[in-house]
């Protein structure tokens, strides 16, 4: 049985898990039944802080609720987006999926990774996502812009949420298996210290994973924050791919959507 749990509910944990792999419906609630026109998903180039070229895949969607800014895990790229981001544009939601530097071929090829020369580690992978924001504050429009990240990148999100770039402009925070994972083993607690939007965090359905979902969650100033624990659940945003995790994906696909209609209806 799904369980969408409230913070209070949930016990105290603690331990880490590693990586493992429209359009419009502008109506007050989201019917996924409802026949759409999708528009075709866009390829998009930006330009890091640093200099470095980010590719990505821009889903558009007329009218949209909200712009959702998709960031990969460990060993992958933006096409781990490429069910996803469909389904987000179904529910009338634009999206845009970038390759960060670090990632791989999970899912296809990840070509900033493939073109950048230096060496880095996950949190060297910072300034990607700094420049999928920087993109998004000129064409979103007004509407909100939400954050979403898969294992690493879904600590990297808390960082970005807790920085001024965002003051103002990110409304919420999707984390999809949110770990420790950098040298500084509370930084991603004390980023979260600092995120008052609403929070969504889910996990595989393992201890590991969930408690360290928790910890991040407490540390957030937000007033609106879920954990959902999955039935069937598996490390990342590839929780909600069924070619991934037939078994759980459209429930952990409901949780979602509910989140999202709620913070961007």
């Amino acid at each position: 049985m799904r369980r969408l749990l409230p913070l209070a509910a949930l016990a105290v944990l603690a331990g880490c898990h590693k990586p493992q792999a429209p359009v419009d419906n502008s109506n007050a609630l989201i019917n996924e039944s409802a026949p759409v026109a999708r528009q075709p998903a866009q390829p998009v180039t930006l330009t890091a802080p640093d200099g470095v070229t980010v590719y990505g895949t821009y889903y558009p969607a007329t009218n949209a609720r909200a712009l959702i800014l998709l960031f990969h895990q460990a060993g992958s790229s933006k096409d781990e987006y490429r069910e996803i981001g469909p389904r987000l544009q179904h529910a009338g939601y634009a999206a845009l999926a970038i390759d960060q530097r670090v990632g791989g071929g999970l899912y296809g090829k990840n070509q900033t990774a493939a073109a950048y020369k230096g060496k880095t580690d996950y949190l060297g992978a910072l300034p990607d996502l700094e420049a999928a924001l920087d993109w998004a504050k000129g064409r979103a429009g007004g509407k909100p812009i939400l954050l979403w990240g898969s294992s690493y990148s879904a600590s990297l999100v808390f960082l970005v949420a807790a920085s001024k770039t965002a003051e103002g402009s990110v409304k919420g925070v999707l984390a999809f298996s949110p770990g420790e994972y950098f040298d500084d083993k509370k930084m991603v607690e004390k980023a979260a210290a600092k995120v008052t939007v609403p929070v969504f965090v889910t996990s595989a359905n393992t201890i590991e994973e969930e408690q360290e979902a928790k910890a991040i969650l407490s540390a957030t100033k937000s007033t609106d924050r879920q954990q959902f624990v999955p039935k069937t659940g598996i490390h990342g945003s590839s929780t909600l791919n069924a070619s991934r995790n037939p078994g759980g994906a459209e429930d952990n696909w409901t949780a979602v959507l509910a989140f999202l209609k709620r913070v961007a209806p």
